[in-house]
């Protein structure tokens, strides 16, 4: 690992998480606090993802566009960096056919179980009622709610586990460390769904970077990602029925 300007790197992961997911994190934190000081309990409230964000339908599938590149800036800007600031070998990165298998089988592994914790989590009080999707139905609501899909699982994944496990072993900080760092994250971001999201984004960022340790391989749990918010999101949209993850 390199050890040229561990400043340079301090700064660099902390003005990447004050811009991305670190923020997200800390507005999601608040929203659960207001949510547990309101009158009725979690799992009277409803919080909906890919809300729309236009009465005009021509204008909302471009401000949808907007959100989903925002995000796939993200874990863009985390490559950049990756390659020209103190840059690692991208060896590992080049993509498989093998990595739609293992990102199939990782998807089975956490979604299924998430979606049983999620119906659990509601009953016990500990979650709000997630609608997947709050888009009208036209002719663009599936596909945006694929792009979606995808640009969470791609900016996630890079920042969350590669990049931030990359400079953090670069500062030379320990992997049980790393482990806290990277799972209490994406737990974070997610609380404005109540504690249970927190908690099995906390199982699930464990169970992905350990997967990321032992093989080196980012892409397959962008595929993994990418496909359970697939599921989740068009399947809602499709059926209207029970909320996903």
């Amino acid at each position: 690992m390199s050890t040229k300007s561990p400043s340079a790197l301090r700064w660099e992961i902390l003005l990447v998480l004050a811009i991305t997911f670190g923020m997200s994190g800390v507005r999601a934190t608040l929203r659960l606090i207001e949510s547990v000081a309101r009158p009725e309990g979690l799992s009277e409230q409803e919080v909906t993802l890919n809300q729309q964000q236009s009465t005009l339908a021509w204008l909302d599938p471009a401000l949808q566009l907007t959100q989903t590149g925002v995000l796939f800036a993200w874990g863009g800007l985390a490559i950049f960096l990756l390659l020209h600031h103190l840059p690692v070998s991208f060896t590992k990165w080049r993509f498989r056919t093998t990595d739609v298998l293992h990102g199939a089988g990782l998807a089975a592994l956490v979604g299924v179980p998430g979606l049983l914790f999620y119906i659990t989590a509601v009953h016990l009080g500990l979650s709000k009622q997630v609608e997947p999707s709050g888009l009208e139905d036209t002719a663009w609501r599936l596909p945006l709610l694929v792009f979606n899909s995808w640009a969470n699982g791609f900016a996630e994944e890079i920042i969350v586990v590669a990049w931030l496990a990359t400079r953090l072993r670069q500062l030379r900080v320990s992997w049980p460390w790393i482990f806290v760092a990277s799972s209490l994250l994406r737990g974070s971001y997610h609380l404005y769904q109540g504690y249970s999201a927190g908690i099995g984004n906390i199982v699930m960022g464990v169970i992905y970077l350990w997967y990321y340790k032992r093989t080196g391989r980012i892409w397959p749990l962008v595929i993994a990602h990418g496909l359970i918010d697939t599921v989740a999101f068009v399947g809602y949209a499709i059926t209207g029925g029970t909320p996903g993850l």
